[in-house]
Order: structure tokens, then sequence, then C-alpha cells
């Protein structure tokens, strides 16, 4: 077995937007839409509100 040792990835808190939001994004014909109603804790941009429930969804 090969095991590389290394560091992948950087311990931190990531956006889930930087993953999760895509304002650009076309819905296709076969996509399943649903819709929340998201009201973000003060201070929390509402962008940054709405992927953590895409997140959550996404993960289960």
């Amino acid at each position: 077995m090969n095991i590389q040792s290394g560091r992948k990835y950087d311990a931190g808190v990531k956006e889930y937007r930087s993953t999760y939001w895509e304002p650009a994004y076309t819905p296709k014909d076969t996509d399943v839409l649903a819709v929340f109603k998201v009201i973000p804790q003060a201070g929390v941009p509402r962008e940054e509100a709405a992927a953590a429930v895409a997140a959550e969804s996404s993960t289960g």
C-alpha cells in the first residue's frame, strides 16, 4: 500500500456559498425544485444562509 503524507486540506471554515451557491444556474426540465423560506441570523448574508440550507439538503 502506498501512503502519501501531506496536507490535502487546511483546517478552517469554508463558506457554504463557495460550494452550493450558483446564482447563474438555470434549472433543467428534469431538476426537482423545492422552495424554502430562510431568515438569516443578524450579520449573516442571505446568500450564505441559503447556501447552508442547500448544503444540508444535499448531504441529507
